[in-house]
């Protein structure tokens, strides 16, 4: 009797071993990752000891805010639903740029849980430091999630405090203002007082902050109603900043919301509270008048923030977006940069009727890099990832808050397993992307992955949002490995299934992309063998703002589904 359970026994630990072994986990291999950018706007003769070149941050980087300390200079963006929250650039000379860290990079200061549209996340964050107490502070809102925070450190480098929740503060784009008496204020946008009057009618708010609580006190009082003429039913007052300059009181802020009609006002006043009235000169920035087949064009700018250099020069970085055709960019919108020329007592970023230049040449600018490691972020350049860190890239961005590691970095690359939320939900899906920096790019991979199920398949994604999207990737289609491109646009989705044979089915296999505009084609080779083509010439305009909708630009990267 007790041989027979002994037997029993051992045929049913080896009908569970034997099960395990014939099910194993299926991983995507990565060994490396390129990008290099190609537009033809950059192919100019500049001398970098004079000049530099629009956009200084290139791809989806908006929303731009800056602040300095000493000769340090440090900027921050908005990610919306992507995790890491906030790149967090260094510059010594404003134009080179070093990415130090993320200002949201645990979990445990930004969860985004399942649900969360990509359009919502982190809006226009600011970045702000304090003299008083030698502090920094990031405050920003998380929409859809926790509302208006604020995280502070004294060293960037060390990272950043857990957010500290403003329950008081309502509506977006919250912005901290430390005045020379020690006081301390928060303006930002929301409805104005009452019912609004017509839509987009909006409110610029200020109050009293307590930097011992973190939270604000007393009664806050609105600053701007409208905007600058509120006769003409100004639109979407929003990303207000407040400076003190030579004893005056100045409020910028964007008007006419972030599209084609975006553009940047000021308001001045002799006290912190007010009455703020409009600059005589106004909008201070703006491409809404031009005409439309200009060259080389900047369209959507606004959302800017001022910066004095130690010199006493003074610039303006802001979000602006560079159309390939119409009002379609697949870059999102990106960051630039302009010295500020002085009228009357009013900033003026560009003078109204000229087009922002690809080219700048500011009066008394000189490079200097030191302290910093300067990384490519304009310019046409070429970015390479072979995963031989022992941490990702800080330039990687995750779709929401990883809720599990189904990636890790191993000798030969980039491992991801495959899961099964995949990029058309509102979850955390095993992807991993860099920006689109770009109008015209190649992006080119090498992929070790041999599927099992028809169901599971892995490569690269051009990813707008869940509804909008190309994922370029190998799978079984008919019991046979291939190739797919399917090109998803809303509730349309086209596939293109190419048959790998003999060598094409061995291990690595490369992937490229080629992006024209509004045009991108898919390639694959094993080897030395050339590029041959898999589906060329395919729609990516479904990949642009005007089409896909949001905040965001293109997010290419490395995915695997099941």
């Amino acid at each position: 009797m007790k041989t027979m359970q002994r037997i029993y026994l051992a045929l049913f630990i080896l009908l569970i071993v034997g099960s395990s072994c014939s099910s194993p986990t299926v991983e995507a291999i990565f060994h490396q990752f390129e990008y290099q950018g190609q537009d033809l706007r950059y192919e100019k003769d500049i001398d970098p000891e004079k000049e530099f070149l629009n956009p200084i941050i290139s791809g989806f980087y908006p929303d731009p805010s800056i602040c300095r300390k000493g000769e340090d200079y440090y900027m921050v963006h908005s990610t919306f639903s992507y995790f890491p929250g906030i790149p967090l650039l260094h510059s010594r000379d404003l134009v080179n740029w070093q990415q130090i860290g993320n200002v949201l990079d645990r979990p445990s200061q930004f969860n985004l849980p399942h649900g969360i549209r990509l359009s919502g996340g982190i809006y226009a964050p600011a970045i702000t430091y304090n003299e008083a107490n030698e502090t920094f502070y990031v405050i920003s809102t998380a929409v859809d999630h926790i509302g208006n925070f604020v995280v502070k450190t004294q060293d960037p480098l060390k990272g950043w405090s857990n957010p500290v929740q403003l329950p008081k503060v309502g509506g977006i784009d919250p912005s901290l203002f430390f005045d020379d008496d020690g006081k301390a204020y928060i303006v930002h946008n929301d409805t104005p007082d009452g019912k609004p009057e017509y839509d987009g009618h909006r409110a610029i708010w200020i109050h009293d902050y307590d930097s011992e609580t973190d939270q604000t006190v007393g009664t806050p009082q609105v600053l701007i109603d409208g905007g600058v003429d509120k006769s003409q039913k100004p639109i979407w007052i929003e990303g207000p900043h407040l400076y003190k300059i030579n004893g005056k009181y100045y409020l910028m802020a964007a008007e006419g919301g972030t599209g084609r009609d975006h553009s940047e006002v000021i308001f001045m006043a002799d006290h912190v509270k007010g009455p703020y009235t409009p600059a005589m000169i106004n909008p201070i920035l703006t491409q809404r008048d031009l005409p439309e087949n200009r060259l080389e064009k900047v369209s959507s700018t606004g959302h800017a923030d001022l910066i004095q250099t130690s010199s006493g020069n003074w610039y303006a970085v802001f979000l602006a977006c560079r159309p390939y055709s119409g009002d379609m960019y697949n870059t999102g919108r990106e960051t630039f940069l302009l010295p500020v020329t002085w009228e009357k007592d009013i900033p003026i970023i560009l003078e109204r009727g000229k087009e922002i230049p690809t080219t700048v040449a500011p009066n008394n600018w000189k490079p200097n890099a030191e302290g910093v490691t300067p990384e490519p972020f304009t310019g046409n350049f070429i970015w390479k990832d072979d995963f031989k860190s022992d941490k990702l890239s800080m330039r990687w961005l995750f779709i929401r808050t990883p809720q599990q590691e189904w990636w890790k970095l191993a000798k030969d690359g980039l491992h991801i397993t495959p899961d099964t939320m995949n990029i058309y939900s509102l979850g955390n899906p095993a992807f991993i992307g860099y920006r689109q920096q770009h109008t015209d790019f190649t992006v080119k991979t090498s992929l070790s992955f041999t599927p099992k199920k028809a169901n599971e398949m892995a490569g690269l994604v051009c990813y707008q949002n869940e509804n909008f999207n190309i994922v370029f990737a190998k799978t079984i289609r008919d019991s046979k490995d291939c190739l797919i491109v399917v090109r998803t646009a809303g509730g349309a989705q086209q596939e293109t299934v190419f048959l790998l044979n003999g060598n094409a089915k061995k291990n690595p296999l490369q992937l490229q992309i080629i992006g024209k505009a509004g045009l991108y084609s898919f390639y694959y080779k094993n080897g030395n063998d050339e590029w041959l083509p898999v589906d060329t010439g395919v729609d990516a305009t479904i990949l642009s703002t005007n089409k896909a909708g949001g905040f965001t630009g293109v997010v290419i990267g490395m995915y695997a589904a099941k």
